[in-house]
Order: C-alpha cells, then sequence, then structure tokens
C-alpha cells in the first residue's frame, strides 16, 4: 500500500522515501518531509507561533499548496479575482480521500464558490509522485486566475540548494545552468508559446550529490507551453519551488459550473542523478509515453531534410529512399518541400495538399513513409492566408512580425483546429504514411484572437488545442508515429512526451555538440524519445569520421540524415554495418538502464553504458574527441553490471573475463591514442 494514513497526517510511500504532509482544521496543509523513510508514527505537524509581527507563522508555514492572502507574502502558488473585485484565497480543509496509491484532499474557499482538490499519486517503483491540482466553480459568475501553479515543492532542510535547469539556445539546447539560492528567488520560464530552446519546465535540486551518491530532488511539469517554475529561499532558510503555468499575460477565467485540471508534475527524489535519470526513463516509456509504440522499439529511419532541402520531386525521393534500405534504414521521411507552393520557406505553409509539379501521381509511389508538416504555422503567401487572413494571432492595427516569413494559427479558433486536423487526416487515409513529424518553427508574436471573450486565455488554450489534435489523430491512425519537433528541442518536454512517441532534440546534428546535448537531454528524459542523426553537417568545418558519428547517434534512437546520394557503395556498406549493429542491441539502448561512466565535460572523455533489465547484457560507448598529455589513459570504472556474475567482452583487441565487482571497484584502462577516438563494446554475462 503506497498510501498511509496517520489521523491527519498523510505518508506517500514510494520503493525507497516517503513523502509526508497534513492537514489541519484552518484550511492548510503543510508539508512535513520528501526523503528518506521515517516510522510513520513519528510525523506529526509542529504549532508555530508568531516570532514578531513582521514574520508572521502563516509565512513560516511550510505549504503543500500557497494560497494569495491574509499574512502570507512568499511567492504564491493561486491567485484569482472574484466577481466582486476580492483577490484573496481563505481556503477551508473539506475532506481527505485516500487509495491504495493515491491520495486528494479537498479544500474550498470559506465564503466564495472555489474548490480545490489536491491531487497525489504514487507510482512506488519509480520512486515517482506525480502531483495536479482541480479547480472548480461551485457558483454563477466568473472566477479569474491570476496566478495557477501545479504543484509547490518544500525541499528539506536548512542548507542552500544548488538548483539546475537548462541557459541553451536554437542548436545549442539544453545547457545546464546550476545555481546556488542563497536568498531572494530564483525563476526559470518561457513566453513563446512553446516551452522553448531557453529555460526548461523542471527543477533539480541538490546540496552535496555526484552521478551516483547524494539526496537530488526535482520536478518536472507536464506542459509544452508557457510555463514558470520559481524557487524562492526565505529569512528561515526554507526554499520553496513552484512549478506550473507562466501567470505572464495570463489568465484563465472559470465560469459557474466549471473544472479545470492543471497540468500534472512528475516529482522524484533519488540518490544521485544517475538514479534520477533512470527512474524518470523507466518511468517514461512504462507510464507516460503514448501506448501504441512505448513498449515498441522504435525504427531506424532516413529523413531527406539535408539531401534536398526544399528541391523535392518523387523520383529524388525514390532514389533516396532505395538508398537509405540499402543502408539499412526501415522507414524514410520526406521532409518540407512536397507541398503547396513550397519552393523555399517564403510559401506554401497551410496549403497541406501535394505540389502535382514535383510529385504528379501523389505520394502514392511511397510505400510505408513518413512525412513533415508544420500545422500551427501558414506562409502569407499561402492559399490559406488569402482565403483566411483572420485564421493567424493579430491586432487589428498592429503590423505583423513575420518570423521565417511565416504566421501563427490562430489554434483557439474551432475552425482551425479542424482544418488542420481533416488536412492531415485526408494524406493519412490516402497514403502509406507511418511517420509524422510535426513542426513548429516560431514563436508567437501579436497574440490577438478576436474569436475570445478573454484573450489572455490563448496561450494556455493553443497547447491543450495541439495536444487534442495529435491525440484525435492517434486514435484514429493508430500505426503512426508523431515525432514533436519546434526548429530542434523547443518542445521536447513531459508534456509533449505524454502525447508524441518521440522528438526532435536539436537542429544541430554536429556529433561533438551532440554528446552533450544527448547527456544532458537524458538527464531528465527517456533514451528511447531521442531521436539522433547521423549526418554530413560538421557545424565548425570538422572532418569528424563517420564512425564517430554513430558511436555517438546509436545512445538515443538512431536514424541517418546525410546526402546518400553523394555516398559511394562502401561509404552506404559502413553505414549498414553500424545500422545493423544498432539493430542487435537497439532494446538495451531504447529500453535500459543509461550508466554514465566518464564526463565529457569533467574527464575529456565521454563514457555511457548501457545495461538490460536482467543485467546480462551491456553496450558500452567510448568517445573522445581530443584529450590532453595527463588524460590520454584513465581508468573506466563499471557500474550497472550484477556484482556476483562474471562478463565477457573484448576492448582494444584484448578479451576480458571479469566479475561485475572487479569491473566496478577495479575496473580497466581506457587507453585514448588518437583523435575521435571512439569504441562500441559489447557485453555478455559469461
Amino acid at each position: 500500500m503506497a498510501v498511509i494514513r496517520n489521523g491527519k497526517c498523510i505518508v506517500l510511500e514510494t520503493k525507497n522515501f516517503h513523502y509526508a504532509f497534513a492537514y489541519d482544521d484552518e484550511g492548510y496543509i503543510h508539508n512535513i518531509h520528501w526523503g528518506d523513510k521515517c516510522p510513520v508514527g513519528d510525523y506529526w505537524v509542529d504549532d508555530l507561533g508568531d516570532e514578531n509581527p513582521n514574520h508572521p507563522d502563516l509565512d513560516q508555514i511550510r505549504c503543500e499548496y500557497t494560497p494569495f492572502g491574509k499574512t502570507m507574502y512568499r511567492p504564491c502558488a493561486l491567485k484569482v479575482r472574484f466577481a466582486d473585485g476580492c483577490r484573496e484565497i481563505n481556503p477551508e480543509f473539506v475532506s481527505c480521500e485516500t487509495g491504495d496509491d493515491s491520495a486528494i484532499i479537498t479544500l474550498k474557499d470559506c465564503y466564495y464558490p472555489l474548490e480545490i482538490k489536491l491531487l497525489y499519486m504514487v507510482y512506488e517503483n519509480y520512486d515517482i509522485i506525480k502531483r495536479s491540482v482541480c479547480f472548480k466553480n461551485t457558483g454563477e459568475e466568473d472566477i479569474v486566475f491570476e496566478t495557477l501553479m501545479s504543484a509547490e515543492l518544500t525541499l528539506p532542510g536548512t542548507k542552500p540548494y544548488h538548483i539546475m535547469n537548462t541557459n541553451g539556445g536554437w542548436g545549442a539546447e539544453f545547457i545546464p545552468a546550476d545555481t546556488v539560492l542563497e536568498a531572494g528567488s530564483l525563476t526559470f520560464e518561457s513566453r513563446q508559446g512553446r516551452s522553448g530552446h531557453i529555460n526548461s519546465p523542471y527543477f533539480i535540486a541538490y546540496t552535496d550529490a555526484d552521478e551516483e551518491k547524494g539526496k537530488v530532488y526535482s520536478a518536472h511539469l507536464m506542459w509544452s507551453g508557457n510555463f514558470k517554475i520559481k524557487a524562492h529561499r526565505d529569512l528561515l532558510n526554507i526554499t520553496r519551488v513552484t512549478l506550473g503555468l507562466n501567470s505572464f499575460d495570463f489568465e484563465h477565467v472559470l465560469k459557474g459550473g466549471e473544472s479545470f485540471m492543471a497540468p500534472a508534475v512528475i516529482c522524484t527524489v533519488s540518490d544521485g542523478f544517475g538514479d534520477m535519470s533512470r527512474n524518470l526513463n523507466r518511468f517514461g516509456y512504462k507510464e507516460v509515453l503514448p501506448k501504441n509504440f512505448a513498449k515498441k522499439p522504435l525504427p531506424v529511419l532516413y529523413n531527406s531534410w539535408e539531401a534536398t532541402e526544399f528541391n523535392v520531386n518523387v523520383k529524388d525521393q525514390t532514389a533516396l529512399a532505395q538508398k537509405a534500405a540499402a543502408a539499412g534504414c526501415e522507414l524514410f521521411v520526406m521532409d518540407d518541400g512536397w507541398f503547396g507552393a513550397r519552393n523555399l520557406d517564403n510559401a506554401g505553409l497551410g496549403d497541406w495538399t501535394v505540389n502535382p509539379e514535383k510529385c504528379p501521381n501523389g505520394l502514392g509511389e511511397l510505400m510505408d513513409f513518413g512525412l513533415w508538416v508544420e500545422p500551427e504555422m501558414v506562409n502569407p503567401d499561402s492559399d490559406l492566408f488569402r482565403a483566411h487572413p483572420d485564421w493567424a494571432y493579430h491586432y487589428e492595427h498592429r503590423k505583423a512580425n513575420e518570423i521565417r516569413n511565416q504566421l501563427v494559427l490562430n489554434m483557439t479558433k474551432p475552425e482551425v483546429q479542424e482544418y488542420i486536423f481533416s488536412c492531415i487526416d485526408k494524406l493519412l487515409c490516402e497514403n502509406n504514411i507511418k511517420y509524422i513529424k510535426w513542426d513548429m518553427n516560431r514563436p508567437f508574436s501579436e497574440t490577438g484572437g478576436e474569436n475570445l471573450e478573454h484573450p489572455k486565455m490563448l496561450w494556455y488554450l493553443h497547447t491543450k488545442a495541439v495536444y487534442d489534435i495529435v491525440d484525435r489523430l492517434k486514435e484514429k491512425h493508430p500505426e503512426v508515429q508523431f515525432e514533436s519537433c519546434s526548429s530542434g528541442g523547443g518542445r521536447c518536454d513531459w508534456g509533449a512526451l505524454s502525447h508524441f512517441d518521440e522528438v526532435w532534440p536539436s537542429d544541430n546534428t554536429d556529433a561533438i555538440d551532440r554528446i552533450f546535448m544527448q547527456k544532458n537531454y537524458a538527464l531528465t528524459r527517456p533514451v528511447k524519445t531521442m531521436r539522433a542523426w547521423v549526418t554530413d553537417k560538421n557545424w565548425y568545418n570538422r572532418d569528424v569520421p563517420l564512425e564517430f558519428k554513430f558511436n555517438i547517434s546509436m545512445r538515443g534512437v538512431l536514424s541517418l540524415g546525410g546526402n546518400l546520394s553523394k555516398y559511394s557503395d562502401e561509404e552506404i556498406e559502413e553505414c549498414r554495418k553500424y545500422v545493423d549493429m544498432y539493430k542487435g542491441f537497439r532494446d538495451i539502448i531504447q529500453f535500459g538502464d543509461l550508466y554514465r561512466l566518464l564526463d565529457i565535460d569533467e574527464d575529456e572523455i565521454s563514457a555511457e553504458m548501457y545495461v538490460d533489465g536482467n543485467k546480462k547484457n551491456a553496450v558500452l560507448f567510448i568517445a573522445a574527441v581530443n584529450t590532453r598529455c595527463m588524460k590520454k589513459t584513465v581508468p573506466l570504472y563499471f557500474n550497472g553490471l550484477d556484482e556476483k556474475a562474471v562478463y565477457e567482452f573484448e576492448y582494444e583487441g584484448k578479451k576480458y573475463k571479469k566479475s561485475g565487482a572487479f569491473l566496478k571497484n577495479v575496473g580497466i584502462p581506457v587507453e585514448i591514442r588518437k583523435q575521435y577516438y571512439n569504441k562500441i563494446i559489447e557485453i555478455k554475462k559469461a
């Protein structure tokens, strides 16, 4: 039983940890503990007294969910405006319902018709708790939400925490940012209409931790639109974090009788960063990803973008598909340029019909293929925009700012949603399409929607519309995989992962940059969702060998994206060799446990090992770009193997037969003797 009730205390018990809170008669829900297990009977809530009039007791409570009002001055999780202008919430406790793995705390305002339900779901085997909050307007007049967080978390202890997030950009996604929060507030957010390339909708907190040890706390918002993560440390050295919809240019109106469920938050605590990653990885493909493909290995695909860009025609695409098949690829994806008047990026978006000059017989000549689309966008130079200029977000007396020669469609309009669904549905019904690459290449601007009574709701409604359309399409076409792309990694959050089968982490396919980006992507997301292409692109004019590129891309969902029409027969055969190798251990990569053994930032060598669930087989990837004199030979300590078992493998011509204990505690020497050094080692239980 994962939920234990002891009087007014509720203990959520996972495999290794407790999350404990309690309610009082005043309507406050007190956080008691999040961390190692304690005897359940020991948990209790201390009565606080005012230290002085400037620091009232209410401001000291470790609340599970802080409302705006009274004498609480810290950042709040919830702020509303009632019909008479009152903005203060005064909650009263109503009930506590518990099940084997769930708990629901119901509160209501003492006067106004607002009901609040705090929802908890325990995933015991992953050390994960999923939190959310549901609101109901039990009256008749509107309630306007100005701040709406999905969860508030209080970190244990009083030491200052390192708060980790990202500070990246296009082509440089997932660059980690690690800040010690001594006092005040730290905010990570997106205001672009998508979760974006810069900050990420999660936090990681620790005081003293590394890959294998030390408490690591993290929470991940399941949302792909504007978000805000706010960490705050007060004068009593209490650190709290709120996660939810961004309050920037935001309001959500709840009419009488309506309910609203906030996006969920995945909360986890672990011993070390590695344990956190593995728990999230297992949880992702077993509990979050859409069910049709969650437990199936994803195919090796080829994407035509780098080979042809917009210069698409069925003859060249067919020739590329044949080359890709010879290289071992299992799926061919035709990228941008197949539709409307699409010869460059300045025309055609929105006209999702096959260009008859490029494909005279339609798409029927391509068998079992994938297709690129960008449904949320429109070019002013398109039939769609000429017919419906009001379908783009706009203000009547403001000039629209085009980015990449395109505008954002007003996805809050039912007719726009139906148009997009119908266009893609028609393509799927009439062709052998098995894969949709759903792109979004620009942020919002001119966010006017004349159709909306409350225009500031568009940020939420747009993302919700994307989810709804994808879900409808997947329900009708269960055989089709959907990839989330947004100029690379602009929409690869846990919200996207609950609707899309995989994501495109970055437009930057440079193998050296990908070492860093893929490491940081897999820190908080399932490896199975990470498409990783081998391409011809060397962003910095580096002559990176093909085998090195495969070493990096095989650590995710291997794909090819180079111009195969220029590859020699020998190069195609080399691709085939590595693709076949990947297929042999694909299940270990996509469903196994990842252990980061050496770090490219700290050790100048990247060594990552994937171990299957039975600890019988493993795959070790070693790669180094360059190393300095004292880094030529380093010890490599294995992790994740059965210490009592014996394993066999070959490295640098030498055959090893060693116990898991030896490999973990003594290790083997790794010798780096050349630029772009890389090795792939398959390890098997003897």
